[in-house]
């Protein structure tokens, strides 16, 4: 079960129903199962102090994930900032929903198992976004 949540931000997630779709089509497509999935939008303060207190970062990020999987059943915590997908929309020149998808799944790949550590592991990364994000336009 995927579920929305706001700290720090009047953002409005809309298209819960066709996200929680795709994100299942994707779960399955990775022979994994959602399990409880939360996502909290935020704002840049809020997840500057979560990267500061959690991880030890002292930087801006468009999104943390906290990953509580059991096995195949996919289990986390996705902290996105909405300031900064909005930023990098305006800095990549893409739709600000595009970028936050893109973000979601990014989030949700890393729970699978997937890492962005190495520049190999960046490109897997990216094939997997794109490709998901193509999926997405046919759940729609």
């Amino acid at each position: 079960m995927v579920s929305y949540f706001t700290q720090d931000t009047g953002f409005k997630f809309k298209g819960k129903l066709v996200n929680n779709r795709w994100l299942k089509i994707m779960a399955e497509s990775e022979s994994r199962k959602l399990g409880n999935i939360n996502i909290i939008f935020c704002s840049d303060p809020y997840i500057l102090d979560i990267n500061k207190k959690y991880l030890k970062h002292n930087y801006y990020t468009d999104i943390i994930t906290f990953d509580y999987c059991d096995g195949p059943v996919l289990s986390g915590d996705l902290f996105i900032s909405v300031d900064t997908v909005l930023a990098n929309s305006e800095t990549y020149k893409t739709d600000f929903s595009d970028e936050l998808n893109r973000v979601i799944i990014h989030g949700v790949l890393h729970l699978v198992g997937y890492d962005d550590q190495t520049d190999e592991q960046k490109a897997v990364m990216r094939d997997k976004e794109d490709y998901y994000l193509k999926i997405r336009k046919l759940a729609v």
